[in-house]
């Protein structure tokens, strides 16, 4: 039986995260710890210069053990590890994530940066994401035997698995694809528009995407894209 952590960058109520611990309960005891609210787009953040709080917390799914924790998901690791589960974790799991993290999205994902932090702690991880607001037939279909593949292969220090499911039905959906580089394109070719002209000079601006698919083969991009769920092994540091 593995000792499991998982934890998210969506909140600990977020319904991603309780499907997982549901699907990763089968594989030994889990502990979820996560943030007490969204933190999307925090990378690999952590809190040096200010107080974490973490409370134990009801959670939908039985035997799991669940806290909230003011910080970042990088934070939760960090405290889970060190802190909270008894054991060092064997796994860390991420997610799933209210939208994909492929491409150069990766580098800004709390999603990632927490299971990066994993496996930093020496724990095996993997992040999970799909596609936001759009259908879960894909995660709920193939999230278990996903688990059941990855979760005692091994990876190399720095390394994570991240998979993504694709905002597709079922029937639509075309499989699995295994070995996915990361993408150097991107979902949202961002610009910052000028919302507001502030006293003194002061500009107010706002974020704006264009949504965008255009992706190179054999990459997790262009696998979501085109209806498959991708797998790939992606590495920070050495």
């Amino acid at each position: 039986m593995l000792n499991i952590l998982i934890t998210n960058d969506d909140g600990i109520a977020n319904d991603g995260i309780i499907r997982l611990a549901k699907a990763a309960i089968k594989f030994g005891k889990v502990w979820v710890v996560a943030p007490d609210s969204q933190r999307s787009g925090v990378s690999h953040s952590i809190s040096l210069h200010n107080d974490i709080t973490v409370y134990p917390c009801e959670f939908p799914v039985d035997g799991v053990k669940a806290f909230s924790c003011s910080g970042t998901p990088a934070d939760c690791v960090r405290i889970g590890c060190l802190n909270i589960v008894p054991k060092k974790p064997d796994v860390v799991l991420s997610g799933i994530n209210m939208g994909y993290n492929t491409a150069t999205d990766i580098q800004y994902s709390g999603t990632a940066g927490a299971a990066f932090e994993g496996a930093f702690q020496g724990c095996h991880s993997i992040a999970f994401s799909e596609q936001s607001g759009k259908l879960t037939e894909v995660s709920e279909n193939y999230l278990s035997d996903i688990l059941a593949e990855l979760i005692n292969k091994r990876l190399d220090y720095g390394q994570i698995y991240n998979v993504n499911f694709p905002g597709c039905s079922l029937d639509e959906c075309k499989g699995i694809l295994y070995d996915r580089k990361v993408s150097r394109g991107m979902f949202f070719r961002d610009t910052y528009k000028l919302i507001e002209n502030l006293p003194d000079g002061g500009m107010r601006f706002m974020v704006e995407g264009e949504y965008n698919e255009d992706a190179e083969a054999d990459t997790d991009f262009k696998a979501v894209v085109d209806n498959y769920v991708s797998i790939g092994v992606v590495k920070n540091i050495e």
